[in-house]
């Protein structure tokens, strides 16, 4: 099983059409992949699916990283039951 990162890099690099390998952990999604809106809440849609949880959405669309966003999933997943590979 991939870890957290490297699904979370994954996604990200679909939904904002990347290379995965060019994503870093202290990359915002914002400022260094582009982000604009739309594509944070279809980040958000597509991290709940890809891990099966469910997340208040104001808390995820303050997440500015991506290692912010492995943290706050990883919480996330534990709270809801759910294992994944660290």
């Amino acid at each position: 099983m991939a870890t957290v990162g490297e699904r979370i890099k994954a996604v990200t690099a679909q939904v904002l059409k990347l290379n995965p390998e060019e994503i870093k952990m202290e990359d915002s999604f914002t400022a260094d992949l582009g982000a604009e809106s739309v594509q944070s809440i279809e980040l958000v849609a597509m991290f709940e699916e890809e891990f099966g949880i469910e997340m208040e959405e104001d808390a995820a669309l303050s997440v500015q990283t991506v290692g912010d966003a492995v943290e706050f999933i990883t919480n996330v997943c534990k709270e809801q039951g759910v294992d994944v590979e660290q």
